[in-house]
């Protein structure tokens, strides 16, 4: 007789319960209902999507940008969002990268990766530069650290979000479609630093990090290691692992795993 296995104690990263999820343009109109939802330290979850489908404002709410208008949402035992000024350090350990970048067209690239070191351990631009440099070289961004942002292409600025995300080195970090609108180069970049970061990166002291992305194409996630969920008709649906998607009788999945990637090849 094959043993139960044993249920997985560790406490959970996000835990949400009965979490509605209202959209930013209009807070009466629920993109999300009942969302009942576990992650735990160290996973990795692909959150996928048709157009209008609500990935963005669930990744907001996620991220406690926005407030879920019913439920209760816990990231890291800690009730959110949050908001308050003397929770600021536990609201710390999660960072998010915007598929626009959301940059500081006033400041230069260096500024902006800069700006959490700066704002939250008050830092002088000197000494920031020098703790952010093994940054900087990881993802490629030195011969821009004095350009302004707006004449950088979109996916060296999706790289500059991702480091000023990863500035103070959160344990989770969630990601708006990550490889949206980029060519095979930088979306290979991408799908090869995000699994090194699961993994546990250098400028982590090697700790794996929980990692939460929307995407609109599944394909280029196929491989071992991720949790997959899609968002389809205001319900957030887990599926388990890649392998758990082919039986699956979702249209929002059956549409999102036939969309080709450029960088899909790549990933087996």
């Amino acid at each position: 007789m094959t043993p139960h296995p044993e249920p997985d104690s560790t406490p959970p990263v996000i835990l949400m319960r009965g979490v509605s999820v209202p959209s930013q343009r209009d807070s009466s109109l629920i993109v999300a209902e009942s969302i009942d939802w576990t992650v735990r330290q160290g996973e990795s979850w692909v959150v996928a999507g048709l157009q209008g489908s609500g990935k963005t404002d669930f990744l907001m709410m996620t991220a406690g940008l926005i407030q879920p208008c019913a439920g209760t949402y816990e990231f890291l035992g800690c009730r959110m969002p949050i908001f308050e000024a003397d929770r600021l350090q536990e609201r710390l350990r999660m960072g998010m990268v915007f598929e626009t970048g959301q940059l500081l067209h006033h400041l230069t690239v260096g500024e902006n990766i800069a700006l959490p070191l700066r704002y939250h351990h008050n830092l002088g631009p000197a000494e920031a530069a020098r703790q952010l440099a093994p940054l900087v070289e990881m993802l490629e961004l030195g011969p821009w650290l004095g350009s302004a942002p707006g004449t950088l292409g979109k996916g060296w600025q999706r790289r500059v979000g991702l480091a000023r995300a990863l500035a103070l080195r959160p344990e989770v970090l969630v990601l708006d479609n990550p490889l949206g609108g980029l060519d095979p180069t930088h979306s290979r970049w991408w799908l090869a630093l995000l699994a090194e970061l699961s993994r546990g990166h250098p400028w982590l002291d090697g700790r794996p990090m929980t990692l939460v992305f929307t995407v609109a194409d599944l394909r280029p996630w196929n491989g071992s290691g991720h949790h997959f969920a899609v968002l389809q008709g205001r319900r957030f649906i887990p599926l388990g692992s890649w392998a758990s998607l082919e039986g699956q009788d979702e249209p929002a999945l059956r549409e999102l795993l036939a969309t080709s990637h450029p960088a899909g090849k790549d990933l087996k």
